[in-house]
């Protein structure tokens, strides 16, 4: 079974060294998006406006199979308050 290594940027690289493996790319892609979303929700507020949050999911040849990037900006309208 194929090997996933999914790293996370946020104010540093998190490096998987150890990784998972999963049948095929598709499931790489569902536990990627879970795994998103729980470390979404562990920041708890932490998360600012300006700063970016990237999980990048890496084959066992290194190659870059996919990209969550989710970019937080703060609206310069006033009328957003």
């Amino acid at each position: 079974m194929p090997r996933y290594y999914f790293n996370v940027h946020h104010e540093q690289l998190g490096t998987d060294k150890v990784g998972e493996e999963l049948p095929d790319r598709h499931a790489a892609w569902k536990e990627a998006t879970v795994m998103a979303g729980d470390i979404l929700r562990d920041l708890d507020g932490r998360f600012k406006p300006g700063q970016e949050w990237k999980l990048e999911v890496v084959d066992e040849r290194g190659s870059l199979i996919y990209v969550i990037l989710i970019h937080a900006e703060q609206s310069d309208d006033k009328a957003a308050k």
